[in-house]
């Protein structure tokens, strides 16, 4: 049985053989919401993915400038996406060990670095550099945002990664307008505006990393130790079967909105003889619906439970994807605003559901989440790109909108009071 903080007798030993380990507590975090910082550390999310939005943006300049194929294109965004895959659960892991507020502001350095190179690169391998250094920003900046999102948190732990989250996916909602913007009319060299929201970006991080400081500095002073019993192999078989259903969701989500995200305008253009720029704006409705979801997707999973809430996006979005092909121009506006507000609601929840599912591993189990999604999405971005250019732009989104159907598996995922008996089973934060 778990044994609560402080309830064991003068003397007695806190560790008998064979019985429990000995970890650190929770981190303890302000009992109240901060919503100074959840805003903050949200806005510089939105800075973040704005400029990761400017790669699948900058992608129809660079197709016409460079001549490039849909699989080089599909490289792109492997670049982008699997550096920050790879890297993100790494930099997570070393930072539950050890948080490292100094990140924050060297994340987006490297971000303003990769924007720079991008804005003066002469050639393929130059821009394949400059995605890198993207990749690495965002890479180190997602797990200790989330961890600052859950110190500041209080007990709205959904609507805190839902305010952090929407900063994100509202970044990523910019892409198409600035193809329309920005790089249709100045073309590559767009792209050095954007070192300006880079600085004004690392600006923020300062005082986001003073706070964090001082949050672990009084959590230090604070520090107890607890006994939580040691994972039996049954607990283990359980969370790794949850955490690869958890997983499946994120593959799905990931490959789907990849679709829409990098190479529906293609698919606009090549069907209904849309212009690349008026493509943009159907992109704009799925990737700015989803940011409204993802700002919802938090309470709700708060007041209806987050294993509910994951089902239902994938429940009620795989009917309108598998209608979406069939679709007139004006109904593919509708059905692709709907889709993308029902499908990304889930985002934000499925990092909070990992959270549960293991807790005291803040930083790289959000970095597992996000970072496979960021990687899902390379992949499915340089898979879907080759694929395109052996069988066409329209074959390869009728197959994708039969993607959320495997999501709905979902529904096997353990509900969240079974989450909360599991974490109570081994003496962990509930």
């Amino acid at each position: 049985m778990p044994v609560k903080p402080g309830a064991l007798a003068e003397g007695s030993d806190p560790n008998p053989a064979g019985s429990a380990t000995r970890i650190p507590a929770p981190e303890s975090r302000p009992r109240g919401t901060v919503y100074g910082v959840l805003f903050a550390i949200g806005l510089v999310h939105l800075f973040n993915d704005s400029m990761q939005a400017v790669i699948p943006a900058i992608m129809p300049i660079l197709q016409d400038s460079m001549s490039l194929s849909y699989g080089q294109l599909g490289w792109i965004l492997f670049a982008i996406n699997f550096t920050a895959s790879i890297m993100q659960p790494v930099i997570g892991l070393f930072a539950d060990k050890r948080p490292t507020p100094s990140l924050l502001p060297i994340a987006m350095a490297s971000t303003l670095t990769g924007m720079l190179l991008l804005a003066y690169a002469p050639s393929y391998a130059a821009v394949i550099v400059a995605v890198i250094f993207v990749g690495l920003g965002s890479a180190a900046f997602h797990p200790e945002g989330s961890r600052v999102s859950h110190m500041a948190a209080g007990p709205r732990r959904g609507l805190a990664q839902s305010i952090f989250q929407v900063g994100g996916n509202a970044g990523q909602s910019l892409a198409p307008l600035l193809t329309r913007l920005i790089f249709i009319p100045l073309g590559q060299f767009g792209a050095i505006w954007f070192t300006g929201l880079a600085a004004l970006g690392i600006v923020i991080q300062l005082f986001i990393a003073r706070w964090y400081g001082r949050t672990l500095k009084a959590a230090a002073h604070a520090k107890k130790t607890a006994v939580r019993t040691a994972l039996s192999p049954q607990a283990r078989k359980r969370i790794l079967s949850a955490m690869t259903l958890l997983l499946l969701l994120v593959f799905v989500r990931s490959w789907y909105v990849t679709s829409v995200g990098s190479y529906y305008a293609f698919y606009l253009r090549d069907v209904f003889g849309v212009s690349i720029a008026d493509a943009q704006i159907y992109v704009f409705l799925f990737l700015a619906a989803g940011a409204v979801g993802t700002l919802l997707g938090g309470p709700l999973a708060d007041r209806f439970g987050k294993r509910n809430v994951l089902f239902a996006s994938m429940l009620l979005a795989a009917p309108l994807t598998l209608a979406l092909p069939y679709a007139n121009l004006t109904w593919t506006g509708i059905l692709l605003t709907l889709i993308g507000f029902i499908l990304l609601s889930s985002f934000s929840v499925s990092v909070v559901y990992a959270q549960m599912l293991i807790p005291g591993r803040i930083g790289a189990v959000s970095g597992l989440v996000t970072g496979l999604a960021f990687g899902m999405g390379g992949i499915g971005g340089l898979v879907l790109g080759s694929w395109m250019d052996a069988a066409g732009v329209a074959a390869v989104m009728r197959f994708c909108s039969f993607l959320p159907l495997l999501g709905v598996l979902t529904f096997l995922l353990p509900s969240d009071r079974k989450l909360n008996a599991w974490a109570r089973e081994n003496g962990a934060e509930v």
